[in-house]
């Protein structure tokens, strides 16, 4: 490692009991709550994020504790006698569920199957494969399972044990299930895996693309990428991003050079297709990731476009929340689409603690500038969804004016390197408190962020369950504030249901609103306010 390496990685990760309870705290637990690794600085050799510490028996550049526990068991494994036997991991008693052995579940009733859907909130609909227990039961490539590993997963998420198997059959599928469960996970393991026996089983010079992802944000198509990138590391498995804010030209060379998956948004995927020949004969797999939002909005017409130059792939569509329509829409996409949802649609992350707060508009900004102020209610980093791009410039200049605190605006009015430089400096922690539209409102793994901060409440339920969703990322405790007032009565029947199901209190005025009912709330004549990206 480098003199400039080392300069970096300032600490030494030594046993945390030896630590001083200060230092303790200092130090990342977790891989996930370790920012990115910028350009010139040493990489942890697990997970690849900030390697910010070195651990103290390799020397190895490591992000948090559990990368080096990583590593100690590598080493451990390596060391071990031929024959020996490793000690099993040991499981929650609460998920006993899982004390099943692969080869007596293999060799089971469908009954255990069943058994194991209900006990895990896993519903169904259509001809499914029965859900796994572990990645190894897919008979996934060595090296794939060695990159799962390496990404942190120990054992599949719900969605993970379902959608897995079900899309390494190749039906099109429709899954559901709450933010930070893991759904970006549950199809792109399968894609490498089908984008690898491809590619060894039709040997070509000329690599076309093998699957094509969508989502509605360059922020989350950077995310899913870079996810990606991770999991076919070593293998034969190139990625290729197509969204605004770049240069067209490189993104239609690395397609030309040969990729096996590209992710991109609509409109710039639309416009590259339209504009220049990519050869998509070979497309097997078209995913719409936030299909509820994409089959909705001004996205729809693009998507259908985009599915339309396709030549009948295996459709998988993913989201949070259902509408009353999507499975009509669905349909006009792939026939004979199995479902897959855990738990209850259009709910929040349980993991999430729900605070509705009635205020008035005009003592909305002052009410978020005193919790911004306390040292009780304050939890940086925190994301504030507002509902215009003026509002988050506004919003955003006031917070530091009259708290002294930090705070950035981010939307779509902003360019690629703007945004990118945003997120790192809010990752890194040299701003508190980010103000956004939806465009971090959707899918956007938002590390380290467990408050959120509804300022202006959405017009549609959905949108309020994604942005809340922000604040857990796989069952890890965050808090989800909302501003409410007589403005936002045409979502108060829905808002009191999800407050309701969460456990959470109802503000008086909400409770007893007429509009709670349902009976005034929405119909044709209901003016909703436009969101923008």
């Amino acid at each position: 490692m480098t003199d400039s390496d080392a300069n970096h990685n300032d600490v030494s990760l030594a046993t945390v009991a030896d630590a001083p309870d200060d230092a303790e705290e200092d130090v990342k637990l977790r891989s996930r709550d370790q920012r990115l690794a910028l350009q010139g600085e040493p990489k942890c050799v697990i997970c690849g994020r900030y390697g910010e510490y070195i651990c103290d028996e390799t020397d190895d550049d490591v992000c948090s504790l559990e990368c080096k526990q990583a590593v100690l068991c590598r080493i451990g494994k390596s060391l071990a006698p031929i024959g020996s036997i490793l000690p099993p991991k040991k499981i929650p008693i609460a998920d006993e569920c899982f004390y099943v052995s692969d080869a007596d579940y293999k060799s089971g009733t469908a009954s255990i199957a069943s058994d194991l859907r209900t006990k895990l909130d896993i519903h169904v609909k259509g001809d499914v494969v029965a859900p796994i227990l572990s990645f190894s039961a897919c008979n996934l490539p060595d090296k794939l399972l060695h990159n799962i590993e390496a990404a942190g997963y120990d054992m599949p998420t719900p969605v993970q044990m379902q959608a897995i198997p079900a899309a390494l059959t190749g039906k099109s599928m429709l899954v559901l299930a709450g933010t930070g469960s893991g759904k970006s996970a549950s199809f792109l393991i399968p894609i490498v895996s089908r984008c690898v026996s491809h590619r060894r089983l039709y040997v070509s010079d000329k690599k076309k693309p093998l699957v094509m992802v969508l989502t509605p944000t360059r922020e989350l198509c950077i995310q899913v990428e870079e996810h990606a990138k991770m999991l076919g590391k070593g293998l034969p498995f190139k990625t290729s991003l197509v969204v605004g804010g770049e240069a067209m030209a490189g993104q239609l060379h690395r397609i030309q050079q040969g990729v096996e998956l590209i992710v991109g948004t609509p409109g710039r995927l639309l416009d590259l297709l339209m504009k220049h020949e990519i050869d998509l004969d070979d497309v097997m797999t078209f995913v719409v990731d936030e299909v509820d939002l994409m089959l909705q909005r001004g996205f729809r017409d693009q998507v259908l476009q985009i599915y339309r130059a396709l030549s009948q792939p295996q459709v998988m569509m993913y989201s949070a929340t259902m509408s009353n329509d999507l499975e009509k829409m669905i349909n006009s996409l792939a026939n004979g689409t199995v479902v897959i949802s855990v738990g209850e649609p259009n709910r929040p992350n349980k993991a999430v603690k729900q605070l509705a707060i009635w205020v008035e508009s005009k003592q909305k900004k002052q009410k978020l500038f005193d919790i911004l102020a306390s040292k009780k209610h304050f939890k940086p980093p925190v994301v504030v969804y507002v509902g215009s791009r003026l509002g988050a410039d506004l919003l955003a200049n006031a917070i530091t004016v009259a708290t002294g605190i930090k705070a950035v605006s981010i939307h779509g009015d902003k360019s690629m390197k703007e945004r990118r430089e945003i997120m790192q400096s809010f990752f890194m922690g040299e701003v508190p408190v980010i103000v956004a539209t939806g465009v971090l409102g959707r899918g956007v793994d938002l590390l380290g962020v467990r408050q959120v901060i509804v300022f202006d409440m959405p017009n549609s339920i959905e949108e309020y369950v994604h942005q809340i969703g922000r604040a857990s990322r796989m069952g890890e405790e965050g808090e989800g504030i909302v501003f409410v007032n007589e403005e936002n009565k045409n979502v108060f029947a829905d808002l009191l249901d999800v407050l309701k199901s969460g456990g959470a209190a109802v503000p008086r005025e909400l409770a007893n609103s007429r509009y709670a009912t349902g009976f005034f709330s929405g119909g044709k004549g209901s003016k909703k306010r436009k969101y923008t990206l």
